[in-house]
């Protein structure tokens, strides 16, 4: 390999929340030798919506060409031509990405070598059996190397067939480093003043709901376990955090409790006191990465069995660090009421989800990103390109 290797990393777009990740990954490629490149284009208008984008000066910007298609938006995003003999490219694992499967198809005659980064299914479909997840599916295999999400992803692509030595877990994460700052500075006067205006008394348990609000986060449940678990504990309090479309028929369900409320979206030290007064975070719907947020906080966190569930659901250990019910609102009530009863084990699972917190960190996925790029580089991969 002559000079400097390249590596390349397709983005449709640029997260906010991945602005850090891809600035301590270029810093700790440059320290090796290895040349790290980004590209990202802009999101549909239908994701523009989201405000989620960041930036990044050193990026390459391109301009994407969007499609749209009934209810779904595809994709081409040009890949600059300097970058088109990069040693590795790597791309998300996306069925709308029109532009991957030229890349995909050229590796096999000289081109750029290729990587998927991604959850190795779509664990939102509504057709896990349907032609989007069989052709999915039937890429897996053809790149030269994965980047998995978490262990649950890894175990899915061996499944499929990817050896599992052409694998780098990521153990995806986020910068939660200010969030953790923020939490341990929360003034005790914001505290009191939280505390005041959900009539909340000293000891008493509050449970916090934190993230967007949409039907797939079952929000009926979390109302009816709520009831059931004020009716057992008087002095439960439940704050919903958060936003979305189906934030107005939860207040019109929790209307005239004086113990819950929704508060719409906080942030910052503000968001950080709901967490450090709260005893429990209550989610029985998908769980994703706002599950380091619980972690970070020392909070177990509820959900339920549910296919939805991101791949981060890996991260949550039943009755260690938190708990994922089977059955009903009654269920999830009882689990939640039997632990706020039992001090003992109470302080056990808060004590291991602040464990798992500094197991799941940024510093730890940009350590496996790069590692996996370096054993990609000393590995075997640049033979002729062959199937995975």
């Amino acid at each position: 390999m002559k000079g400097h290797p390249k590596v390349t990393v397709l983005q449709h777009r640029l997260l906010h929340y991945r602005v850090e990740l891809f600035e301590r990954i270029r810093l700790e490629c440059e320290r090796r030798g290895i040349q790290f490149r980004l590209v990202h284009g802009q999101p549909s208008h239908r994701e523009s919506l989201r405000k989620d984008t960041g930036v990044i000066a050193w990026a390459d910007r391109v301009r994407n060409r969007w499609i749209p298609v009934l209810a779904r938006d595809l994709l081409w995003q040009p890949l600059p031509r300097e970058l088109r003999d990069s040693d590795l490219t790597v791309i998300m694992q996306e069925n709308r990405i029109l532009s991957n499967y030229p890349l995909l198809l050229k590796r096999y005659f000289g081109g750029t070598r290729i990587a998927y980064w991604g959850h190795g299914k779509n664990f939102q479909s509504e057709a896990p059996t349907g032609l989007r997840e069989r052709w999915k599916s039937f890429w897996l295999t053809q790149v030269d190397w994965w980047f998995a999400y978490t262990n649950l992803t890894k175990r899915i692509l061996v499944e499929q067939g990817v050896p599992e030595d052409r694998i780098t877990c990521l153990d995806n994460a986020i910068d939660d480093d200010a969030f953790i700052a923020e939490l341990r500075n929360a003034s005790d006067a914001t505290l009191e003043a939280i505390s005041s205006q959900l009539g909340l008394a000293p000891g008493s348990p509050l449970a916090i709901f934190c993230g967007s609000i949409y039907p797939d986060k079952r929000l009926d449940l979390l109302a009816d376990a709520a009831e059931r678990i004020h009716a057992a504990i008087p002095a439960f309090r439940l704050v919903v955090i958060g936003d979305g479309p189906s934030r107005p028929g939860l207040e019109a369900r929790l209307a005239g409790r004086d113990w819950a409320r929704c508060v719409g979206v906080e942030h910052g030290p503000r968001k950080a006191a709901y967490f450090k007064l709260a005893k429990v975070v209550l989610n029985p719907g998908v769980v994703g990465l706002h599950v380091l947020e619980a972690f970070c906080a020392g909070l177990p966190l509820f959900t339920t069995t549910n296919d939805k569930h991101g791949p981060e659901i890996e991260y949550l250990e039943h009755g260690k660090n938190g708990f994922v019910i089977s059955g009903g609102a009654e269920a999830y009530a009882d689990a939640v009421i039997s632990l706020l009863r039992d001090r003992a084990r109470y302080a056990a699972v808060a004590a291991a989800a602040r464990e798992a917190a500094r197991a799941y960190t940024l510093d730890n996925m940009v350590r496996n990103f790069v590692q996996g790029i370096q054993t990609f580089l000393d590995s075997d991969a640049k033979a002729p390109a062959r199937r995975a």
